[in-house]
């Protein structure tokens, strides 16, 4: 199977998943990113089955509203039931590096209203340790040079992302040569760096489901 093939099949796998879950008053958290892009146009086909979905970026609210899909201001749901979106690199404990369309806090945030968080990804994304994929920090632009020289403390090559600012208005830092031994330490103390808004170690708040795509079809990852 392609690379799109995959994509296409977790995406399904996952509506799958939560659609005997929907009724009237669903409110569903939706990702950013190719793969979640393929959920999307599936749920499409739902979309009278459930109220409306929460966007985790602005071009995931335009693609859902696109397919006629209302679109909710987080502040204005009282929760969500399952937030769906993909990933760059996943480990065995589903903790997760996201962050790739630098869309890596909005992501964060739905994440953690969810009540269950499904990652699709294809088998690419399967890792023994996170890091191989740069790591995503978003940062007030003043703090760039001084998150950066905090970041190389840490062991990793700090990379500007030249040309990027995120749906906040902010910059993103690349962290490249990070061996993640312990995700959820890496993941505070890199928030803990004065100016950073988040990172992209989903490892506090990791993936509940994972629906990995490989060659012998969809394969389901419990934490």
């Amino acid at each position: 199977m392609t690379q799109d093939e995959l994509k296409q099949a977790v995406a399904k796998a996952a509506i799958d998943a939560i659609r005997p879950q929907l009724d009237s008053e669903s409110v569903i958290g939706v990702g950013t990113g190719s793969t979640a892009n393929c959920f999307i146009d599936l749920l499409a086909e739902l979309k009278t089955e459930f109220d409306g979905a929460v966007a985790s970026s602005d071009a995931t609210a335009e693609r859902l509203k696109g397919h006629g899909i209302p679109v909710y201001d987080l502040n204005a749901v009282t929760g969500l039931e399952y937030y769906i979106d993909g990933a760059d690199e996943a480990n065995g404990q589903l903790e997760l590096i996201k962050g790739g369309g630098a869309a890596l806090t909005r992501e964060k945030i739905v994440a953690a209203v969810a009540r269950t968080f499904i990652c699709i990804a294809d088998d690419s994304k399967r890792v023994d340790l996170l890091g191989g994929f740069p790591l995503p920090v978003e940062v007030i632009p003043m703090a760039r040079s001084h998150v950066g020289r905090e970041i190389v403390k840490l062991g990793g090559d700090p990379v500007y992302r030249e040309g990027v600012t995120t749906d906040n208005g902010n910059i993103i830092i690349d962290v490249h040569n990070l061996q993640i031994d312990n995700p959820i330490e890496l993941e505070r103390q890199l928030n803990n760096i004065v100016g950073v808004v988040t990172n992209g170690l989903f490892a506090q708040r990791p993936a509940d489901i994972l629906l990995l795509g490989t060659a012998n079809g969809v394969e389901t990852i419990k934490r």
